[in-house]
């Protein structure tokens, strides 16, 4: 059985995939100073209540925090008895080209969602991931990834402004009735809100322009599903694209 690892700057997520489908998925916080056995005991845990036998024979991982990776290598070290793959390293296959300016270090997730995303959708593609980052990737017609656009992610935005002006309260993210507020909470919900929609909307249009053929959208990420309510932009909401990715790049690198 395969575990992948997705590791992003706020929570990590486990799943468990048997050659094929996802049996479960859990996710954690992000956190520097987890051991691989603190991991362990976590995960065996979960995997037992679960019933699934904690048999893993095979190890892949996306981070995009360098310091957790130690940390998850001896995990699969000490307790799975193999190596894993580390997506981002020389040696790793992912099947697709990477065509940006040469030295550029691209992130692990945005390889990750370009091959879940060109399997799934063919190439001509804008992945928009809303996470601790808001991430726009350009998938080419032959499933390169060829740049994109990184903005502030939606919570981050709101904690910062709450943070910076001592009267604003925190609030949650959600879709408000009407985008004209008449208290500060909904004000707020709006500015956030439509603010995004806004931001979405223009970035994808700024990079079809630059592309010389259609493209569609998709959208993956905690929150894709609360921004599809509030524009037609995306051609399709894909909430596993990570993880499908890490299993095609596991795959394909399998016994290596």
């Amino acid at each position: 059985m395969l575990l992948a690892i997705d590791v992003g700057n706020t929570n990590t997520v486990f799943a468990i995939h048997d050659g094929t489908t996802f049996l479960s998925e859990w996710r954690c916080a992000t956190e520097q100073a987890r051991t691989a056995d603190q991991y362990y005991v976590w995960l065996r845990n979960l995997m037992l209540l679960n019933g699934i036998s904690p048999e893993i024979d095979r190890v892949v991982i996306s981070s995009v925090v360098p310091q957790v990776v130690f940390n998850l290598r001896v995990l699969s070290d000490k307790y799975f008895e193999c190596r894993p793959i580390v997506v981002g390293k020389p040696e790793v296959d992912l099947g697709v080209p990477v065509r940006v300016d040469a030295g550029t270090l691209v992130g692990a997730d945005r390889l990750v969602n370009t091959v879940g995303a060109y399997d799934r959708y063919g190439g001509d593609l804008i992945v928009v991931d809303f996470g601790t980052a808001t991430t726009f990737d350009v998938v080419d017609q032959d499933g390169a990834y060829i740049g994109g656009v990184i903005s502030p992610g939606v919570n981050l935005s709101i904690k910062a402004l709450h943070e910076a002006a001592a009267a604003l309260p925190h609030i949650d993210v959600t879709m408000p009735e009407n985008v004209i507020g008449t208290n500060t909470l909904v004000c707020m919900q709006a500015g956030v809100f439509w603010g995004y929609i806004g931001l979405i909307e223009g970035v994808c249009k700024k990079i079809r322009e630059e592309h010389p053929r259609p493209m569609r959208v998709i959208g993956t990420g905690g929150l894709a599903g609360l921004f599809e309510r509030g524009t037609d932009l995306f051609d399709s909401i894909d909430g596993d694209l990570t993880m499908h990715g890490l299993v095609l790049i596991a795959d394909k690198n399998r016994g290596e």
